[in-house]
């Protein structure tokens, strides 16, 4: 298994990479447009739920029951509303901690195998970090802290190309690959900053290219929050593209609800259109205890995103329990183990 993982060192990597880009400059645009045409011409809206913490919660001793109050296994649960697709986030070197640390990439990759095995999609989610980044904040792993920027690079090839690999193994085949989790600010920051636009780049492209080596047929990802704020998102993809950069679907985190929703919607229209790039709401969610705005408010996303071609829409983490996590967003009944109203949203839309 190590041997298949480490089967050809950094630099003959990034030699390969380096040699053929001008030769094969223009057969990887094409691919690249081609994947996201078939992305956006895919009659199939995906309905997905991050789950990274269910192996974790079982471990735990926690449990979900069905809408009739049976317990099932989490896969069979969500499948029943539609749910085809999972999302699973993976760190560098993660602590222990249950609710902010594992998914490292061994956890993830079995997680993977295992909804696989459930008939789920799997998004496999770089976060580039050893435990949360988000839009506020991008550490870079602690490994990492204090490297040049050659040195990240190198570590950033490295790192996916391992990781994937790990994927493979487990007899995975992600449907997609996230680079980056939130980065309106870049990755790994300061080197990575967007205020380094050819260094945020260049790790992000070197992270393209390596899932791409693995998975040449699955689209990649760049991510984005908070599209309510859309020069942020400008700022970053702009930033980005015009220094190269490479991606194949916009993702795009939000929460909103109610009567917010329709701005969102409009700015994540003007995103798909300005770029050229199919979007995809890769984190929604509310608090459990409003599951009839939750479920109004995702029905009005999916419906919305349909209705200009966007790809599909992933509720985060709906099955944590606040006792378990601390967070208010869920969309299980703690006390009944069973769904909320808010999974609804998924069913006749």
């Amino acid at each position: 298994m190590g041997q298949e993982r480490e089967q050809r060192p950094v630099g003959v990597r990034r030699r390969t990479l380096l040699l053929g880009a001008a030769a094969g400059a223009g057969a990887l645009a094409l691919g690249t447009d081609a994947l996201a045409t078939r992305a956006e011409a895919a009659p199939t809206f995906i309905r997905g739920a991050d789950v990274s913490w269910l192996p974790q919660m079982e471990a735990q001793g926690y449990y979900w029951n069905n809408s009739s109050g049976v317990r099932q296994d989490l896969f069979t649960i969500l499948k029943g509303y539609g749910v085809t697709a999972v999302s699973l986030r993976t760190w560098v070197n993660p602590s222990s901690d249950p609710a902010n640390g594992h998914c490292g990439i061994e956890e993830t990759a079995r997680l993977a195998q295992r909804a696989r095995d459930a008939g789920m999609q799997v998004l496999i989610g770089f976060h580039f970090g050893d435990t949360w980044n988000s839009v506020g904040v991008q550490n870079p792993p602690a490994a990492w802290t204090g490297m040049t920027y050659s040195r990240m690079l190198d570590a950033m090839y490295d790192y996916v190309y391992h990781s994937c690999n790990v994927i493979k193994y487990y007899g995975v085949t992600p449907a997609w690959v996230k680079i980056g989790n939130e980065t309106n600010s870049g990755i790994c920051r300061p080197i990575g900053g967007v205020g380094h636009p050819d260094q945020m780049t260049g790790l992000l492209n070197a992270a393209y290219d390596m899932s791409k080596q693995v998975f040449p047929n699955t689209p990649v990802l760049v991510h984005l929050a908070q599209p309510q704020n859309l020069t942020s998102i400008q700022n970053f993809l702009n930033a980005y593209g015009g220094n190269g950069g490479k991606w194949d679907i916009t993702g795009l985190s939000s929460y909103a609800q109610g009567g917010n929703v329709p701005g969102v919607l409009a700015n994540m229209q003007t995103i798909q259109s300005s770029y050229g790039k199919p979007v995809m709401q890769v984190e929604y969610g509310g608090p459990v205890g409003k599951a009839t705005q939750v479920r109004n408010s995702l029905r009005a996303f999916t419906t919305g995103l349909q209705g200009f071609g966007g790809l599909g829409t992933f509720f985060w983490e709906p099955e944590g329990y606040p006792s378990f996590n601390g967070y208010n967003s869920s969309a299980w009944d703690e006390t009944s183990r069973r769904p909320t109203a808010a999974l609804d949203g998924f069913l006749n839309v």
